[in-house]
């Protein structure tokens, strides 16, 4: 079972008609990334993709992940990274007032995994993606070489992924 939460109920309705074309049985909820609206450990997954990077508090949001993943649960989180020339390139564009760019938190390895740890997961392997320039005919050429450099460093990576697990015991 699969279950998504927007705050916007246009993206909610987007991603009904997404789920309803591909097949997909997704439950859909309303609701605040800093106040989740379900039960304390409803969840054996919970996979967030670029949601941190736009929540007034990251913390907050990420302490209600945990607080809905079971014990032995894993978390998923994909964020836009801080060091790279896209970040570089967002941070412009924030500079010249563009939203959403303007208030976005870009992330390095380290204080995304300080923020999971924080949070009472324990940070696990992190990946990164998107190594090429935001430019058409570069980013085609160099788009290639991104598996090999996700696996042997995260510094220039667009796009950072991090495994967290949850405790099956507090000591």
């Amino acid at each position: 079972r699969a279950t998504g939460v927007d705050l916007s109920p246009a993206a909610l309705a987007r991603a009904g008609a997404n789920a309803r074309a591909a097949g997909a049985a997704v439950a859909l909820a309303a609701g605040d990334a800093a106040a989740l609206p379900f039960a304390d450990r409803s969840f054996e997954l919970v996979v967030s993709v670029t949601a941190l990077c736009f929540v007034p508090s990251p913390s907050a949001a990420l302490r209600e992940m945990a607080r809905v993943l079971r014990p032995g649960g894993r978390l998923v989180l994909g964020e836009l990274g801080a060091v790279s020339l896209w970040g570089a390139w967002r941070r412009v564009r924030g500079w010249l007032g563009a939203r959403p760019w303007r208030d976005a938190h870009l992330w390095t390895e380290s204080s995304l995994a300080a923020l999971v740890a924080r949070a009472g997961l324990e940070p696990g392997a992190v990946r990164g993606a998107a190594y090429h320039p935001p430019l058409g005919l570069a980013a085609a050429a160099l788009r290639p070489l991104d598996p090999w450099l996700g696996r042997r460093t995260r510094a220039g990576a667009a796009f950072l992924a991090l495994e967290a697990a949850k405790p099956r015991h507090r000591v």
